[in-house]
């Protein structure tokens, strides 16, 4: 008769299934189509689709590649471990893409904008002084 195991193992058939929504939900927080997700890590969009619909198991190996091209833990993607990227400062590439337009603005320009994401941002309760926002 087999013994009863002496520890419990968590269940994990719920983080599996949502692995591809956490690929899904990085790639879209980064800025990234699922193309160029794709084309970073070596493989076609069609099987990323694959893979961030669950129609497809994800093979360790596409799993750290996207660790790495996202720039997040590994444990973030497969839903069992710390929530934090690896560079927690970074801003999201859309973020990145802005601030290079508005620079290539003249300076009247830039300042007009700038004032306008000051009252957007004051409008949501954040301010300028605020330590967590850096000129």
């Amino acid at each position: 008769m087999p013994q009863r195991p002496k520890y419990i193992l968590p269940d994990i058939s719920e983080s599996s299934h949502n692995v591809g929504q956490n690929i899904a939900a990085l790639r879209k927080k980064k800025g990234l189509s699922q193309k160029e997700l794709a084309l970073k890590i070596g493989i076609t969009q069609a099987l990323l689709s694959h893979y961030e619909t669950a129609r497809l198991s994800i093979p360790v190996e596409v799993v750290i590649q996207i660790s790495i091209s996202l720039n997040v833990h590994a444990d973030v993607i497969l839903g069992i471990g710390a929530s934090a990227p690896l560079d927690d400062d970074s801003p999201s590439r859309r973020i990145v893409q802005r601030a290079k337009l508005i620079e290539r603005l003249p300076a009247f320009d830039q300042k007009a904008l700038l004032k306008t994401i000051d009252n957007a941002l004051k409008g949501a309760g954040i301010t300028t002084e605020d330590p967590k926002v850096s000129h």
